[in-house]
């Protein structure tokens, strides 16, 4: 097993990119190959930080607090009766943990999603919040994570043929709409109104369906 495998094996598999990598896979390449520092994981902690620090055989520092704090798990919850099925959060998401299809409700697979947080800023209309999950990240997790993140990232080479990003590609090249909603408070609540009356007559025109 290489240096950078090891280090992978440790990182939490978040793929939260809040070391500033797009994701555990590269930081860990990060590393090994280039002596980034070790306590650019939030997700991992003070833990995280010991472990990589004890194979690297290096004083463990203290957590960046420049990449955010380590905090329990939270999961990402769709409030359905609001989203507008933009699939934002669908391409978003590096381990394919929502599922849903363009103009139709999205869900959240619980027991996949990561806590990542990279579904909720491209939201156009505010409808995804992160809730406690109640249990705490095991290696388990990090194993299931690492190879559902693998198996999309092998999907979006093959559909793309420059290497595909997370969130950053999905905000610049895939939602425009999600990037103007945060040029102004006015326009971004005009294209809510707009999104929120478009699901409203979808809504009616279903039920008007239902009643004949």
């Amino acid at each position: 097993m290489s240096l950078i495998d090891r280090i992978d094996a440790v990182l939490p598999q978040t793929q939260c990119t809040q070391c500033g990598y797009e994701g555990c896979r590269p930081y860990a390449t990060a590393i090994a190959m280039d002596g980034e520092a070790i306590n650019r994981c939030p997700p991992g902690g003070q833990r995280g930080i010991a472990e990589l620090a004890l194979l690297l055989h290096v004083d463990a520092p203290e957590p960046d607090p420049a990449c955010g704090e380590h905090k329990p798990l939270h999961l990402a919850v769709i409030d359905e009766t609001h989203c507008i099925g933009c699939t934002l959060c669908i391409q978003a998401c590096p381990v394919d943990a929502i599922v849903g299809a363009n103009k139709l409700m999205h869900t959240v697979l619980a027991d996949q999603c990561t806590g990542c947080e990279l579904c909720v800023a491209p939201c156009p209309v505010d409808c995804i919040d992160m809730r406690p999950a109640g249990f705490a990240w095991t290696q388990d997790h990090a194993d299931q994570a690492r190879l559902r993140h693998q198996r999309r990232q092998d999907r979006l080479r093959q559909q793309h043929a420059e290497r595909s990003t997370l969130a950053a590609k999905t905000l610049a090249n895939k939602a425009p709409i999600s990037a103007a909603a945060h040029n102004s408070a006015d326009e971004r609540r005009r294209i809510l109104n707009d999104a929120l009356a478009r699901a409203r007559a979808r809504r009616q025109e279903n039920e008007q369906r239902k009643t004949h």
